[in-house]
């Protein structure tokens, strides 16, 4: 495969149209950028929260707006509006290698 050419895994794109008014992949795609906002403020708050009862309530509104980004995701790839690059095979494995190495830094043991 010539150096310059991506590896793309994206389904058949549904067609919507093109006019200055938002359309159905536009209204998605903004839902899903509010959704990543959202479990990334989300995450601040869990690590910042003292009281327990609060931390248990922002963790479960947490799982289900990690959810909700995921199901929004899944709609975006499927509709063919969200394309992802297949990892070369030796990549993967030159980061697993890379990072497997890390696990004798921590000062406790991983599995």
């Amino acid at each position: 495969m010539p150096q310059n050419q991506t590896n793309k895994i994206q389904n058949p794109e549904t067609q919507v149209p093109k006019t200055p008014q938002m359309n159905e992949r536009d209204f998605v795609n903004d839902l899903l950028t509010t959704e990543k906002y959202m479990t990334s403020a989300y995450n601040i708050a869990l690590n910042e929260a003292s009281n327990q009862t609060l931390y248990q309530d922002i963790a479960t509104i947490f799982k289900e707006t990690q959810d909700c980004q995921r199901n929004l995701y899944n709609l975006m790839f499927k509709n063919g509006w969200y394309s992802v690059e297949q990892a070369e095979q030796t990549k993967v494995q030159n980061s697993y290698q890379q990072f497997s190495g890390y696990k004798n830094q921590f000062p406790y043991a991983v599995q």
